[in-house]
């Protein structure tokens, strides 16, 4: 059987938002263990000009929807950017997994070719093809934001493994 575009893509997002949702509740109840207030996470960067943990976050779910929709030819969902908590962060979440989770997988179809356009009309605009685009753009985009907030929350004393990382806790 040939790996299809929706195969290579929407479960590998659904895996990872899953795990990137169990770390945070890790990190909330780390925090309420430990007597740490939430906005110690919240706002954590491995390095001073570095994102954010609540950014981390929002651009990981933002590049599952966006790849998704580019890939389904289909419109990106905007979303706005105003998570201050951890059950913001899971919201977003379970709103970006609902969204992938309303594509259907026939649209999907013709994918590999189709070509896609990051930052059109800017200085910035890229052209892919789907495939391209998924494979060397949007799957590492993606789990960059994923592993920085893995490593952000590992560095600050929650204790998440690669078990938990990868979905497999």
């Amino acid at each position: 059987m040939a790996i299809t575009m929706y195969n290579a893509s929407v479960p590998v997002f659904k895996q990872m938002l899953a795990s990137l949702g169990h770390v945070l509740n890790k990190a909330e109840i780390h925090a309420n263990d430990k007597k740490i207030e939430p906005e110690v996470f919240l706002a954590a960067r491995l390095y001073p000009d570095m994102f954010s943990l609540v950014r981390q976050v929002q651009i990981a779910a933002d590049f599952a929807k966006g790849v998704c929709a580019r890939l389904a030819g289909i419109e990106v969902p905007a979303y706005d950017d105003n998570e201050h908590s951890f059950a913001d962060l899971q919201a977003r979440i379970k709103k970006t997994v609902a969204f992938i989770d309303s594509i259907d997988p026939s649209q999907f179809d013709g994918a590999a070719e189709r070509e896609i356009v990051t930052r059109p009309g800017t200085p910035k605009e890229k052209k892919f093809t789907g495939l391209s685009y998924l494979l060397s753009y949007g799957l590492p985009q993606f789990f960059f934001h994923v592993t920085t907030t893995y490593a952000i929350l590992r560095h600050h004393g929650v204790e998440v493994g690669k078990g938990d990382y990868m979905g497999l806790q």
